[in-house]
């Protein structure tokens, strides 16, 4: 074996070994992906969360997060450098994230091996999500000071759920589109339409079930605009004096989120059949953000930060099992939606369309 060949097996170790611990639900769903799309998805997950990290980092001012950001969105040109600043920046790792950032070479190593139209699928869209994550560092900044700081309106809260999820969406969307070889433009033209929501859905289900972590971080993705609908502060929702409007607050997420739900549903079934491996990766992500999502709808600690909204091992493994009996089936795939849905859930979605 050759040094060269020892190095690009030593890096796709380093990125295969690394996913599970920055995130364990990813991990079990990208398993489920065939065997050409699940390298290539994986190192596209590995670049985002280097994003995340650098913006999510809170030893880093935001004008160093923009910095970051910028060197490791040209990292990613083609012919792009080396992600010194990045390694410097997260010498000293802290935990798997930071470790994962610091070693930035090592996955963009491993994206430079992708194939060229993998490589141009993946780019533009990483790209544009450091360039959102960077302009929102600004705003977080003010989330270190001992007041609360949240985003302003709802208009505010989806473009931030864009950049940070629904740019995978789409990324997702051109990796599959490049995997089917399909000549169904009207098909993959609806899953364009379709990706947005389908991110801001899981976004929104994690914000919702993380609300009371980002509160101890001075931070509130619940926007003010929400909260003065029903008289109160951002600041107000965990302080135990307006558990009502709070709660009413929440349950108006709750019912956005749905919407977007609905879409990512839509998008699963206007997936090709013949593409079970797509359809099943989808499925999973959906119906865990479902169970989650109804959880907390019914969970009164919801806004308790010693209480963590999350489903069990026991349910995790089911839902996997149950997805690989329905995803083939449309009529299955909408039915067990229904039932970890459950009564109440609205029918609309949010993009609103129409398969193919």
């Amino acid at each position: 074996m050759t040094p060269a060949t020892t190095v690009q097996r030593d890096d796709a170790d380093f990125c295969r070994a690394m996913l599970p611990k920055v995130s364990r639900t990813f991990a079990i769903c990208i398993r489920l992906l065939p065997d050409e799309l699940e390298h290539p998805v994986l190192i596209a997950y590995l670049l985002c969360r280097i994003a995340d990290t650098i913006e999510d980092s809170p030893s880093l001012c935001a004008a160093d997060k923009e910095r970051l950001l910028g060197d490791f969105r040209h990292c990613l040109d083609a012919g792009g450098g080396s992600a010194n600043s990045l390694q410097s920046a997260f010498a000293q790792a802290t935990d798997d994230e930071t470790l994962l950032a610091r070693e930035a070479d090592t996955v963009l190593r491993e994206f430079r091996r992708l194939p060229q139209p993998q490589q141009d699928g993946i780019r533009p869209w990483v790209q544009e999500m450091s360039d959102g994550m960077a302009s929102f560092s600004r705003r977080k900044e003010d989330g270190q000071r001992a007041h609360i700081e949240a985003l302003r309106t709802v208009a505010e809260l989806d473009r931030y759920c864009y950049y940070v999820a629904g740019t995978v969406g789409h990324m997702l969307t051109a990796l599959f589109k490049l995997h089917a070889g399909s000549n169904e433009p009207e098909r993959f033209g609806a899953l364009e339409q379709l990706a947005t929501s389908f991110g801001l859905g899981l976004q929104l289900t994690n914000i919702i079930k993380d609300v009371a972590d980002d509160r101890e971080r001075g931070w509130s993705f619940v926007p003010q605009e929400l909260c003065n609908l029903v008289g109160i502060e951002p600041a107000h929702l965990h302080d135990g004096q307006h558990g009502d409007a709070a709660l009413e607050v929440m349950r108006r997420l709750i019912e956005k989120a749905k919407g977007h739900l609905n879409d990512a549903l839509l998008y699963s079934t206007t997936l090709p059949r013949r593409e079970y491996g797509m359809r099943l990766f989808c499925l999973t992500a959906l119906y865990f953000a479902v169970q989650t999502l109804a959880l907390a709808e019914h969970d009164d600690r919801l806004l308790d930060p010693d209480h963590k909204v999350k489903i069990s091992r026991r349910d995790v493994a089911k839902t996997i099992g149950v997805a690989r009996i329905v995803a083939p089936s449309n009529t299955l795939v909408r039915g067990y939606f229904r039932l970890l849905a459950g009564r109440g859930w609205p029918s609309g979605g949010v993009a609103r369309v129409p398969p193919p």
